[in-house]
């Protein structure tokens, strides 16, 4: 889709209609990150491999070091001792932590979230929700690597709101409510 009123800059780019896809694409693989509802992880490749993949597309580490920062983005999900798994081996919550350790390969910007925790038990949706505050708070490397992360969230969980900061309401396609939040679930 794109805008049919109004600017949209992200990270100092203009977005319109006249930009390509291969620009878009590109915008995509370097500094957004998406965690879907459905997970989206490729069925023949382990937990490791799916996490490796948007930095093979992207080129920018050898071998060594992809692997190297894959393990990382894995054990910092919890997932460490279940890199060769394959996503039919995983549950529901394994599943997407793969997918937002997948969706950090990149150290992206923005990180993008549909419905994070639609398909979890309560257990693993505080255990999503606490990481994405923390990646949030510090990026997706942790401590010291990255500056934090913007993250942009849509769900119909209202429990979950007191993770965010800032919340948009949207009814029928429009806001309607704007509310702030000063301190968020640690």
């Amino acid at each position: 889709d794109s805008s049919t009123s109004g600017e949209l800059l992200i990270m100092g780019n203009r977005i319109d209609r006249q930009s390509t896809d291969s620009f878009l694409s590109d915008l995509r693989l370097r500094h957004i990150g998406f965690v879907f509802q459905t997970f989206n992880l490729l069925a023949t490749m382990s937990a490791l491999e799916n996490v490796e993949l948007p930095m093979i597309l992207l080129g920018r580490h050898d071998d060594k070091e992809r692997r190297k920062r894959a393990i990382a983005l894995l054990k910092r999900v919890g997932l460490g001792d279940r890199l060769d798994h394959l996503p039919s081996e995983l549950s529901g919550g394994e599943q997407q932590r793969v997918a937002i350790a997948r969706a950090l390969a990149n150290e992206p910007d923005i990180l993008l979230l549909d419905e994070p925790t639609g398909d979890l038990d309560s257990r693993s949706t505080v255990a999503i929700m606490d990481l994405i505050l923390n990646i949030n708070r510090v990026g997706p490397q942790g401590e010291g690597e990255h500056s934090a992360t913007t993250c942009v969230m849509v769900t119909h969980n209202p429990e979950i709101e007191c993770y965010a900061d800032r919340i948009l309401y949207v009814q029928d396609g429009q806001f309607v409510k704007q509310a702030l939040n000063e301190v968020q679930t640690a």
